[in-house]
């Protein structure tokens, strides 16, 4: 675009932000309107559901009908109820006031109402932006559909503490305060059974529970059709309790019919927790919720005056600011963003207060290691497996020889072992495949073992490796080492590195019999990694199996790792490792790990298989007349 055309549009995108929005006549409503005439009032812009459902009113509406016409318009016109029905407090003044839609509101609202004329069900997951009355809308919208579309249509509203379930619920109660009592009587909400947690209006019938993640069973086995899920990023993980099982027991019986509604809302909270993938899931189209997040440049207030004619305020422009035009942002809205962003150490820090897009509101205020842009990046690639299930030898749970022939997958629905890419032996490749192991625990509640399998033939023709398998669960260490050796042997005899440190560690009950069990795998399979320990080899011992994880090692995988990403070196096939790597952090002792409550584990696989595959030969193609080794894999045709 030249200047006069992004002067051009630039005018249209403040037409469109600034339009004339009058709820009481319906001019820039949401629903689609038509126009008729009211007597003394003129004309509105009438939802064209209502005409279409009371047809006597296209002729106009005459003084004797209006009570009764404002009462049906109530029903279809959510925004005229706003305006005439509810009055909100705002926070700095406590000054109460007609709820009239804000644009961003107005964004939230066109979601729930196409659902809602579609006789879907609603169900909405909400990326907040800074406090522009997103909860707001969805509670009073909520109230909208028990007092007029709904009776005996239960809610409940939870949040990550008890207090903020309250103050949205008191949107409610100002609400009530303020209704018109020529429609219902005075509206009160009283205790119901003398609960302390439920409230009851007795003119619809309708039943509202509080409840937070401080007290997750205070909402389960609640017969409700309507869940407002509020601030889920911040609920807390602990070993009783996890978002995931207390969002399912909030929304997870509530029937998928229409005027049913689950809105899960929350300001971001740093990546791979549960709201985070959740937002990813309905992204993708993989989850039941339509995704909505509001930009800060699609909120009014956000917006200056220009200080130069605006060819010369153009002219000005950062790359970043070049980025938020491409994004929709007016001239004056960049304006606005170039000064505020001045209060701030740094862009991550501005940006995790005015996101412009999804994956900056997710930006991390802790020392985070990958960046995300980077990270989101490798997760383009990132999709479903293409098979699922297990390997298992002719005696399924053998820790021996026999465990490396008459290999067979088995498919399963929720295997372990999922599969991107099956083995390759149309050609012969030396140092095709890498196969890394982490060790993790044996019970549920511990850390999980991954095997994952690196593709390197791309490296021969100028491309990046490629993750092509991996297995992930709990099992004893002496199952996982075999298992991970069939894998190798799957994929033709592939270079097997196990991290050694668990199966050595002096903390491990088991470190004796644990560091025999590479002795074991090494007696049998010929091509398993072992790490060069000059000490061992001055004094004439052979090097110990196994990738050693220490501070050196560990700093020496992490910028290995920092530079890959950085040059998008490798492929992803898993969005559970990209979100491994936006949960990676710096420690306070100087180590690295995962936040709290997250996982490294199938990281950890990444990091060492890339390494170890950068620290070796490139793969070659092996001459058509060298000898090639008879494979010890038999793949049953029944089980791909």
């Amino acid at each position: 675009m030249n200047t006069q055309e992004i002067i051009a549009e630039n005018a249209l995108r403040l037409s469109r932000v600034n339009a004339p929005y009058d709820p009481y006549t319906g001019t820039e409503g949401v629903v689609p309107r038509t126009p008729i005439e009211c007597e003394g009032i003129g004309t509105i812009l009438c939802p064209t559901d209502l005409l279409n459902n009371y047809p006597e009113y296209k002729k106009g509406v005459s003084a004797s009908q209006l009570q009764q016409f404002t009462y049906i318009r109530f029903r279809y016109d959510f925004e005229y109820f706003c305006a005439y029905c509810a009055r909100v407090q705002d926070k700095e003044t406590a000054d109460i006031y007609p709820f009239i839609l804000r644009y961003a509101q107005r964004k939230l609202l066109k979601v729930l109402e196409d659902q809602r004329r579609a006789n879907q069900p609603i169900r909405v997951i909400l990326l907040k932006a800074r406090q522009w009355g997103g909860s707001t809308c969805t509670q009073i919208y909520m109230a909208w559909i028990q007092l007029f579309h709904r009776i005996n249509w239960h809610s409940v509203i939870c949040a990550h503490l008890k207090d903020a379930a309250l103050n949205i619920k008191g949107m409610y109660t100002t609400m009530m305060q303020y209704f018109p009592e020529w429609i219902y009587g005075p509206l009160k909400m009283q205790p119901y059974e003398k609960t302390q947690n439920i409230s009851y209006i007795k003119q619809i019938g309708c039943k509202i529970t509080i409840g937070s993640a401080e007290a997750p069973d205070s909402v389960r086995s609640q017969n409700v059709m309507m869940a407002h899920i509020s601030e889920a990023g911040v609920y807390p993980t602990t070993a009783k309790n996890n978002p995931t099982r207390l969002i399912r027991s909030v929304a997870g019986s509530i029937l998928r019919i229409p005027y049913s509604i689950v809105v899960v809302e929350s300001t971001a909270n740093g990546t791979g927790n549960w709201f985070h993938t959740e937002w990813l899931k309905a992204e993708r189209g993989k989850s039941d919720k339509y995704p909505l997040f509001v930009a800060w440049f699609e909120i009014e207030m956000y917006s200056s005056p220009l200080p130069m004619p605006e060819e010369e305020f153009i002219a000005t422009l950062s790359d970043y600011e070049w980025q938020l035009w491409e994004l929709g942002a007016t001239l004056q809205a960049i304006n606005w963003y170039r000064h505020k962003r001045m209060e701030y150490h740094n862009d991550d820090e501005m940006q995790a207060e005015f996101p412009s897009t999804a994956v900056e509101a997710f930006t991390h205020s802790g020392e985070i290691i990958f960046k995300q842009d980077l990270c989101e990046k490798l997760r383009k690639l990132c999709r479903e497996p293409e098979w699922r299930g297990d390997i298992y030898s002719q005696t399924k749970f053998s820790v021996s020889a026999k465990a490396l022939t008459q290999l067979a997958l088995e498919q399963q629905h929720n295997g372990l072992f999922q599969i991107w890419a099956m083995p390759d032996t149309s050609t012969q490749v030396a140092r095709r495949y890498i196969v890394s192991v982490d060790v993790g625990g044996r019970s549920a509640k511990a850390d999980y073992s991954v095997i994952t399998v690196l593709d390197r033939y791309w490296l021969i023709e100028g491309g990046v490796p490629e993750v092509v398998a991996e297995w992930r669960g709990h099992i004893d260490h002496d199952l996982l080492a075999w298992k991970a050796a069939q894998i190798a042997t799957l994929y033709n005899n592939a270079l097997l590195v196990i991290e050694s440190n668990t199966l050595e560690s002096k903390d491990n009950p088991d470190a004796l019999t644990d560091d025999f069990i590479l002795d074991q795998i090494a007696s049998t399979y010929d091509n398993l990694y072992a790490r060069q320990d000059p000490q061992r080899i001055r004094e004439g011992l052979p090097p110990r199996w196994g990738f050693h994880t220490n501070r050196k090692t560990k700093q020496t995988l992490v910028d290995n790792m920092i530079a890959i990403v950085r040059t998008q070196g490798y492929i992803e096939r898993n969005d559970l490792a990209i979100n491994e790597m936006l949960t990676y952090e710096r420690l306070q002792n100087g180590g690295y790990g995962a936040t709290s409550g997250n996982h490294d584990d199938i990281l950890m696989t990444r990091m060492i298989a890339l390494y170890v595959s950068s620290d070796i030969e490139p793969p070659a193609i092996i001459d058509s007349h060298a000898r090639i080794p008879r494979s010890r894999t038999i793949i049953t045709e029944a089980t791909i």
